[in-house]
């Protein structure tokens, strides 16, 4: 079994797509790329800052852009917004020659992990924990269904996910074949 063109990590903010998804690319010797950073450098501005005067939807078409300006990119480990599943138009351009991984955490741990990042415009509220869970409700579905890898992180240091992931997408011995089946079978 060879390597897939491309690796696109899906789910919810704090789910590690970004850390996770450095470590895979340099474990695999793939470019590592993350779309809200790129649009950031291109825009000259933070994600906060695009969503106050562009609004959640300038910011949602910057992101469909750019993900078809990446679609073709080989070699490269993907990380994407979490929103970026709310488009039907992204859909195809995250299958499009890739591995969709979706890295799923409870919300218990989306909380931990982004209560004190100020870069999570969606979140700057009274109540961030009930808006990741409405978040979880819509975009759940969507990250299951187009996810050929459901990798749960929860508890899990990104390095065990990245060596978890390696033989999901890769693996080498027929042991490890089998034991990629079985996994397989009962998601990770």
């Amino acid at each position: 079994m060879s390597l897939p063109k491309r690796i696109v990590l899906v789910g919810p903010m704090g789910a590690g797509k970004s850390t996770i998804g450095r470590m895979l690319a340099r474990e695999l010797g793939y470019r590592f790329l993350d779309t809200d950073r790129i649009i950031e450098e291109r825009c000259g501005a933070n994600i906060p800052w695009i969503f106050d005067v562009e609004g959640e939807e300038g910011f949602r078409q910057r992101e469909t852009a750019m993900l078809e300006e990446l679609s073709a990119e080989a070699g490269t480990v993907l990380a994407t917004g979490g929103g970026a599943v709310m488009r039907p138009e992204n859909h195809a351009l995250l299958k499009m020659h890739s591995v969709v991984v979706y890295l799923r955490t409870s919300i218990e741990q989306q909380v931990e992990r982004t209560r004190k990042d100020r870069n999570r415009p969606l979140l700057q509220n009274d109540d961030p924990e009930g808006v990741l869970r409405k978040l979880f409700a819509v975009r759940d579905p969507l990250y299951t269904e187009l996810a050929d890898i459901i990798m749960h992180t929860d508890r899990k240091s990104p390095r065990l996910v990245v060596r978890q992931l390696v033989n999901r997408i890769n693996p080498k011995t027929p042991r490890q074949q089998r034991q990629v089946r079985k996994e397989g079978r009962n998601h990770v």
